[in-house]
Order: structure tokens, then C-alpha cells, then sequence
């Protein structure tokens, strides 16, 4: 798959549908209770050790795990993978299936205020909507920043979860769009994963029937990427 487009030729315009396909029937809840972790076959397993880490995963139905089981959505993968390699941490998933970045924006705060206590590290990831919608794209950087400035605000690290727009939505909105999460990582010196679903999107084995959302082996693929730059966003806050 090439960078900066999603590589399914007429299927760019899957993203008319994104994230919201029978997700707009779902009632959002502030903080949704978080899910056991996953089963996962993981090679001999390092011992869990050191201090419980806390990790709150803020998105939308990419994190909330959206037409999957209930312990497959991508927080419970992250987490299996963390704890396999030895790192003792706790994924606490609100994802909440139809948020924008403005919805997100509103809750954030409520979200943070109802955890047992300040997360070591939160993993942002909204915008899937905001295109789906064709919100502006400076709206979702404002909210976006928004939410980054109440984080930084309370001294806590991020890692960005990015997302891109279809190409069918043409190159003015696409650039703009694309550009939000790299500038913003940048701006706030944060980690990023630049597209959610990079190496996903496209493949009907990874794919659900609505071709927006991953099965558990295509979360499992994403999770297998993101959870070495948790880990390493980790190591590195704990020699800070």
C-alpha cells in the first residue's frame, strides 16, 4: 500500500461509510467499562513485571472494536502484546463508536477525571468521522489541538493514532486533512502512528463486510505495529 492513499482503487470510496456504518445506532457512553484482554497466542511469555502502567485508549470505533468479540478490539491487542513482552500495563479502552473530534473534544476531560488516576500515557485516535462527514479539515486540527493542549495541560504523554482521507475526496481536502496528525506530532512532540490502518484497509481477510472496520486478524496486524511504539513510548518516559 502506497503512503497517502489507501491502495483499494474504486473502494476509496469505502470511507463514505466510515466508522459509522451501523455505528450512529450505538449509544456512547462517557467512559466505557474497560474489556478483558484478548487471548493471544504469544510465543513463551516474559514474565509481567515493574509497576502497573496505565494507558487510556481515547478514539472512536477503530479502538472501541466495532462488529468484534467482546476482549478483540485493538486496546485489548495492544495490551496482550505489551504483556507478553514483560510490561505490566493496563489498557483502559474508551473508544466510543460514532465520535468526531469535536465529540471527543467535549469528553476528553470527563474522561480523564474519571480514572482511578492520571494515565502514564493516552493513545489519541479520532478523525475517522470527521471525514466520513467532510468536516472541515482546520475543525478537526482545532479539536484535535484542543484535546492535545488539555493533555499537555495535565502533563500527560500522548501517542497520535492517525488517520487519512480517501483520494475520491480530492487532493485540496485530502492535503490538508493528511497533514493534521504529523504537523500536530510534531508541534507537540508526540509519537505517531500515522494511519490506523495502514496495511489492513483493502484486504478482505482483514477486513469485516463493511471493508471499514478490521476483524480480529486484522486488529491483530495493526496491534503488532502499534504496541512496539507503545512499549518503546514507555521505556523511553520512564529514563525521562
Amino acid at each position: 500500500m502506497e503512503r497517502g492513499g489507501y491502495g483499494y482503487g474504486a473502494g476509496a470510496l469505502v470511507l463514505q461509510a466510515m466508522l459509522l456504518s451501523g455505528c450512529d445506532g450505538e449509544v456512547a457512553t462517557p467512559l466505557p467499562t474497560p474489556t478483558p484482554t484478548a487471548a493471544a497466542a504469544l510465543p513463551t511469555p516474559a514474565p509481567v513485571t515493574g509497576d502497573e502502567r496505565l494507558i487510556l485508549a481515547f478514539g472512536d470505533s477503530l479502538y472501541a472494536g466495532y462488529g468484534l468479540q467482546r476482549g478483540q478490539s485493538l486496546p485489548d491487542a495492544v495490551q496482550a502484546r505489551l504483556r507478553g513482552d514483560g510490561i505490566n500495563a493496563k489498557i483502559v479502552n474508551a473508544g466510543v463508536s460514532g465520535d468526531t473530534s469535536a465529540a471527543g473534544r467535549q469528553r476528553l476531560a470527563f474522561s480523564l477525571n474519571n480514572l482511578p488516576r492520571k494515565p502514564d500515557l493516552v493513545l489519541l485516535g479520532l478523525g475517522g468521522n470527521d471525514v466520513l462527514r467532510q468536516i472541515a479539515p482546520a475543525e478537526t486540527r482545532a479539536n484535535m489541538a484542543a484535546m492535545l493542549d488539555e493533555l499537555k495541560k495535565r502533563s500527560i504523554p500522548v501517542m497520535l493514532t492517525g488517520m487519512l482521507a480517501p483520494p475520491n475526496l480530492g487532493p485540496e481536502y485530502a492535503g490538508q486533512f493528511n497533514r493534521i496528525w504529523p504537523d500536530l506530532a510534531a508541534q507537540y512532540q508526540t509519537a505517531l502512528y500515522p494511519f490506523i490502518l495502514d496495511g489492513v484497509i483493502g484486504n478482505p481477510a482483514l477486513m469485516q463486510r463493511d471493508r471499514v472496520h478490521p476483524t480480529a486478524q486484522g486488529v491483530a496486524k495493526i496491534a503488532s505495529k502499534v504496541a512496539p511504539l507503545v512499549a518503546e513510548r514507555l521505556e523511553r518516559l520512564e529514563r525521562d
